[in-house]
């Protein structure tokens, strides 16, 4: 700490209830940075960047203009405060206005917490600062004209000084703050940028986002993407917006172009188009000669054809890259061909024209952001392709929703290449009635936010907030923002949608949470037999608009098998308080896989995202995954083999639920299989009794054919053995396809009983 460590804990606390921090700095967007190896500036060159990524300085203050003497710690770049060396103390502790009345429910906080907030103050501090400072020297040699920093994301806001001269702020917690630093850069010699974050939310102004989240205990400061220089001439290209036209074989190219100097300029704008992988040309394109007064930008907008253009889909992730060159600066543009929009007479999602079911999880990283283990496995690439690539393609997953809060880039890029479509979600919570925020600086963030991310095919759908219930987006943010994406992507509003007239709404059917606040009216899985497959949530018309069910089970278990705080009077209903930990995480993963079969059998949503798949684990959490090993991403094998085969492209549902049969009797069983590929299913479909060993006794087989996209209901009589014993009923679909792909199971644990 600083000199004012000196300062009694009692007055700081009360202090840090107040909204602190100066007025913001909006900066422009700059498109995708080429990748200059040297710290050498080589006029006429075109676009070159110094990464700044790595190794920090980092120490705090409660002041936000007095940068600290000395630096007595190190903290890797991107990351996170809580990784410094040595580490510091308290940090990430805050509790926001949204959490407080959480603990104060389950007897954490007394009730006396919620005044000390005062009308406008958005959480308490429990920690002695205010602010982290970050500090790093480089060096550059040669001279270009315009030198532009760009920090990709940090919370909780963030200030530039660039050798003593301060450049500017940035109140965006989720967007790229971008400077302009060529007035202060020494061209040939030692600069030293300091960048300062704000050590919890409440730094911030009043109206300012930096998240909200009630079942999240923790608020992480830190720089958690990358930092990078951008060194041109003019005249410099600030945003490359590339919009796929997949039923014309062209793309809408649209390039904002400014002259940073004291006198006009003539450019000449090119287009280069390649194939991302072996960067074979495919199109080329110029815009006529073009002239910039003093200071002007100017927007440009040119259409390219790509003749046989591949589609990007996440069976086959084709990616192109666009150069876009003004001579004196360029930019590299990754893209895909895809268009992917929901239509509200049919009710379906559509991937380049065709009908495409949804079919994935959530991650919400700001809360993984708190685990305990969660160190720097957020930047390492070999963890986060595994997690995004490899478990994913096991577990049949083609979608997920980034949840309350955007990710760094480096896991959209990763996205675009695996063939994920992402549900890209802004951080607000606010549930029923919440904080209320300022109209213009969140317009501006969300601008922001579509800026940084509208290149990436992965991107698939706005998803302005969750579970909120608030008009503000619907009738002013949403509209504000929407024509900027040339894409057109979907927009989806949460319980205040929709926005648009095909527009989707989210569901989240927690039927298991009414175990949890009604122990005496518990949910049975056999209430699933009578039902349709489709529950509607308050506050939209039934059934008008395509759904995304991206949240249900209500059944969260800790790594270690024990119950979430919310989760104890469920497991304590079906198993009892004395069940062990291998019961519970058995259960887990029968129900979770029960369920998802459930809610895509009945082909009432576009997608079924289940949740969570990545967050954090600790006693207390309200949630949790399914990692067995966080480190090495091994997955629960309970939950891995029951909802890895509800998930399957093929998609099999035994619509039966009950926990005995009767011994000798006939049983009529009604099996559900859907077909999500764009190829008839045809082979057979068997149900059998099985005993847990696998002995079969009873088995029946019917030929299965399934149109494309398809959907059929079987009917199977057997005969219940005679004798009393544990079994399995079990469906299996075996279509005739591609070498690899092996049958679907379902699965139901089941007891022949004697009737007396």
């Amino acid at each position: 700490m600083t000199s004012q460590k000196s300062v009694g804990r009692r007055k700081f606390l009360q202090s840090s209830m107040v909204a602190l921090g100066a007025g913001s700095f909006r900066g422009s967007g700059i498109g995708a940075l080429a990748s200059n190896p040297q710290n050498e500036a080589r006029p006429g060159k075109g676009r070159q960047t110094l990464s700044l990524n790595g190794e920090w300085e980092i120490d705090d203050s409660i002041s936000p203009e007095h940068i600290p003497d000395v630096f007595h710690h190190r903290v890797p770049v991107p990351g996170l405060a809580h990784t410094a060396t040595p580490t510091f103390p308290d940090v990430d502790q805050f509790q926001s206005r949204e959490n407080i009345p959480s603990l104060i429910r389950f007897g954490e906080a007394p009730e006396s917490t919620l005044g000390l907030l005062g009308k406008d103050g958005v959480g308490i501090s429990k920690q002695e600062r205010n602010y982290f400072w970050y500090r790093k020297q480089f060096r550059i040699t040669g001279r270009r004209e315009v030198a532009i920093l760009k920090v990709n994301k940090a919370q909780f806001g963030t200030a530039v000084w660039l050798n003593g001269k301060k450049i500017g702020e940035h109140l965006g917690c989720f967007t790229a703050a971008i400077f302009d630093v060529s007035e202060a850069i020494k061209w040939d010699g030692e600069n030293q940028i300091v960048v300062r974050v704000g050590a919890h939310p409440g730094v911030l102004p009043k109206g300012a986002l930096a998240g909200t989240d009630s079942e999240k205990r923790m608020w992480t400061p830190g720089i958690y993407d990358a930092v990078s220089l951008m060194l041109s001439d003019n005249p410099v290209i600030k945003t490359v917006q590339v919009a796929p036209r997949f039923n014309s074989s062209e793309i809408l190219v649209q390039v904002e172009v400014k002259n940073y100097t004291h006198h006009s300029q003539t450019f000449d704008l090119s287009y280069r188009v390649t194939s991302w992988k072996g960067q074979k040309e495919v199109a080329r394109a110029d815009e006529p000669r073009q002239e910039l007064k003093p200071s002007e930008t100017k927007l440009l907008t040119q259409t390219i054809r790509i003749p046989g253009a591949k589609l990007w889909t996440p069976e086959t992730p084709f990616l192109y890259m666009l150069n876009t060159s003004t001579g004196a600066d360029s930019s590299e543009t990754r893209f895909g061909m895809r268009e992917f929009r929901f239509d509200t007479a049919t009710k379906r999602a559509y991937l380049n024209g065709k009908v495409y079911f949804m079919r994935g999880s959530n991650i919400t990283l700001h809360r993984f952001f708190e685990d305990p283990k969660s160190g720097s496995l957020p930047w390492d690439e070999k963890w986060l392709r595994k997690l995004l690539v490899e478990i994913p393609k096991q577990m049949n997953w083609n979608s997920f929703r980034f949840c309350i809060g955007p990710v760094p880039d480096q896991w959209l890029d990763i996205a675009d290449e695996a063939g994920l479509l992402i549900q890209n979600e802004f951080f607000v919570w606010t549930g029923y009635g919440g904080r209320k925020w300022d109209v213009e600086e969140t317009i501006g963030q969300y601008k922001e936010w579509m800026r940084d991310n509208w290149n990436h095919p992965s991107v698939a759908i706005w998803d302005a907030n969750n579970e909120t219930l608030d008009d503000i987006f619907a009738d002013k943010i949403i509209p504000a923002v929407r024509s900027l994406d040339l894409s057109d992507r979907p927009w989806e509003d949460s319980y205040s949608g929709p926005a648009g007239p095909n527009d989707p709404v989210e569901d989240h059917p927690y039927l298991f949470s009414r175990t949890a606040h009604n122990p005496a009216k518990p949910f049975q899985m056999t209430e699933l037999e009578g039902m349709s497959g489709l529950i509607d949530i308050a506050a939209r018309p039934p059934h008008a608009h395509a759904m995304i069910l991206n949240e249900y089970g209500y059944l969260w278990l800790n790594r270690d098998g024990s119950p979430t705080r919310l989760t104890k009077p469920v497991y304590d209903n079906l198993l009892g308080p004395d069940a062990t930990d291998e019961e519970r995480l058995a259960l887990n993963g029968y129900l979770l896989g029960g369920l998802t079969e459930f809610w895509r059998a009945y082909r009432n949503y576009a997608g079924v995202l289940h949740f969570v798949y990545l967050t954090c684990s600790f006693p207390g959490a309200f949630t949790s995954d399914h990692f067995q090993d966080l480190v090495t991403l091994q997955l629960q094998p309970h939950f891995r083999d029951y909802v890895g085969e509800a998930f399957k492209p093929l998609g099999v549902y035994i619509n039966f639920w009950q926990p005995t049969l009767e011994a000798g009797a006939k049983r009529r069983f009604a099996v559900m299989v859907i077909n999500d590929e764009y190829q008839e299913a045809t082979g057979r479909l068997t149900l059998s009794l099985e005993t847990p060993e696998g002995k079969g006794a009873v088995r029946s087989e019917l030929p299965l054919r399934l149109p494309a996209l398809g959907q059929q209901t079987y009917k199977f009589d057997l005969d219940i053995p005679s004798s009393p014993a544990d079994f399995i009923l079990k469906a299996v679909a075996d279509a005739k396809r591609k070498p690899g792909i092996t049958p679907t199971i379902s699965r139901r644990k089941v007891k022949v009983i004697t009737r007396t």
